[in-house]
């Protein structure tokens, strides 16, 4: 059996790459969608939308891996800090807690008045975003940063910050 051969037998399409490049990887002559991607935690990419108390970094996107349908990356929360109001537009968001006690935010109206309803969270713990969903995160810790992993069903990172909170299907009139 030879060490190199010519075809993968479950991919004949793509060329043997059964090397590395001078970086470890063998990632440089294949087009971005037909290889893996590593993304090192200190190549995260800063320049994404961003929400007031909040930092997040692009590991997964369309700019740094060419995904077409999926957002991955890194949100830090400041000691003591509430991020603005905000949605993410018909983006379902998924959010892993890494470090902290973030809390999250949103109203719920199921009892026939808007209710402020605070998600204390631990590390290892998750939340799920529906859509429009307003709502915010705050790090209520005087001394630690939070650290979340988040994951969004669309391409890119889609903030719509908002000047209050509200409960999906009674948006504030825009006069």
């Amino acid at each position: 059996m030879a060490s190199h051969p010519e075809h993968d037998a479950f991919h004949p399409d793509l060329p043997d790459h059964d090397h590395d490049d001078d970086h470890g990887t063998a990632e440089s002559a294949l087009p971005l969608r037909a290889r893996l991607h590593h993304i090192r935690a200190d190549a995260l990419d800063g320049d994404t939308a961003q929400t007031g108390g909040m930092r997040r970094f692009a590991a997964i996107s369309g700019s740094t891996v060419g995904s077409e349908r999926i957002w991955m990356g890194q949100t830090h929360v400041a000691p003591d800090t509430a991020s603005s109001n905000h949605h993410h537009g018909a983006s379902e968001t998924a959010i892993h807690v890494v470090k902290g006690h973030p809390e999250f935010v949103f109203l719920d109206d199921s009892s026939g008045t808007p209710e402020e309803i605070r998600i204390r969270t631990s590390p290892g713990d998750y939340i799920f975003v529906p859509p429009y969903v307003p709502h915010r995160e705050e790090n209520p810790s005087p001394d630690d940063e939070a650290v979340v992993v988040i994951a969004r069903s669309t391409q890119e990172a889609i903030v719509v910050n908002l000047p209050e909170l509200y409960v999906l299907g009674h948006e504030p009139d825009a006069s």
